[in-house]
């Protein structure tokens, strides 16, 4: 066989004319420049046919792609499971103590009071009054408060021979007057019952200065008791004191005799003091004529 059928057998190789710019040595060049690599760039060592990727590429996307929880990361988990057991227990303490609060408040209803007390039968009449309306109605009329009247009441019916049972009075005040509200401490009970008496002192004082100065006249003294007395049966009739008309009246004639004593008293004694004064200037008189 010749030279020239050798070289159109051959495979794998393209005939090329004399007229082509690119001879057959630009290829294996090509090849070459493509193997090695250029100035400037790093060469790990690493066989890239066999992990694909460089070991800073695999670290790097693994950190980005969160598969590797970081250090914050478990911390922020660590503080959300601490929260959420916090308020679990928080919870879990508030309703065990709304559940002592109802079993107390349960047990304080279910306790009667004491027998004495259950008994008491004072202030019925007012059962749907409300403290208020009561306290005004004593305040236009009288010098008292309705918390001192219904204390005074409850001091003197609640009295033992050691003493007056106040504990008593203020732990169940409300069971006893239907217009008190609130339970009172002993030493509130003592208060009431204490500012009550000083008022009924200076009225009565005043009241007996009027009588006895004589700013009033006979008339006019008994027309004044007539209607103080109405105000005070009405606040004996709600007390519970039912008062018949026989008594009623029985009670304003002892009141209007003592009144009457006490003004003729009162009179005479203004009487008396106005002759010693008159004999008194009639002697100076004389001793000055003499």
């Amino acid at each position: 066989m010749d030279d020239n059928d050798a070289d159109a057998s051959s495979p794998g190789f393209s005939t090329v004319s004399a007229d082509d710019p690119v001879s057959d040595t630009t290829e294996p060049d090509a090849d070459a420049s493509r193997s090695q690599p250029n100035e400037g760039d790093e060469v790990d060592g690493s066989d890239p046919d066999e992990s694909g990727s460089t070991p800073d590429d695999t670290e790097s996307g693994d950190t980005e792609s969160g598969d590797v929880p970081s250090d914050e990361a478990e911390s922020a988990q660590d503080a959300a499971e601490q929260s959420a057991f916090e308020q679990a227990a928080s919870e879990q303490a508030t309703a065990e103590e709304s559940a002592t609060e109802e079993s107390a408040a349960e047990e304080s209803a279910t306790e009667e009071p004491p027998t004495d007390v259950q008994k008491y039968a004072r202030f019925k009449k007012v059962d749907g009054a409300q403290y208020d309306r009561v306290n005004d109605f004593l305040r236009d009329r009288t010098y008292i408060t309705a918390r001192e009247w219904a204390i005074a009441r409850l001091c003197a019916d609640f009295r033992t021979e050691t003493g007056v049972e106040m504990t008593k009075i203020g732990e169940n005040l409300p069971e006893l007057v239907p217009f008190m509200t609130d339970t009172y401490t002993p030493q509130a009970v003592n208060q009431a019952r204490s500012s009550f008496e000083g008022k009924i002192r200076k009225s009565g004082a005043t009241f007996l200065y009027g009588a006895m100065s004589g700013f009033f006249t006979a008339e006019e003294l008994e027309e004044l008791m007539y209607e103080v007395s109405e105000i005070a049966k009405f606040l004996l009739e709600v007390e519970g004191v039912d008062l018949s008309v026989e008594e009623e009246l029985e009670a304003e004639e002892r009141i209007s005799s003592v009144m009457r004593e006490v003004r003729e008293a009162s009179a005479d004694l203004r009487a008396e003091e106005l002759t010693g004064q008159g004999e008194s200037d009639a002697g100076g008189d004389a001793a000055d004529d003499e």
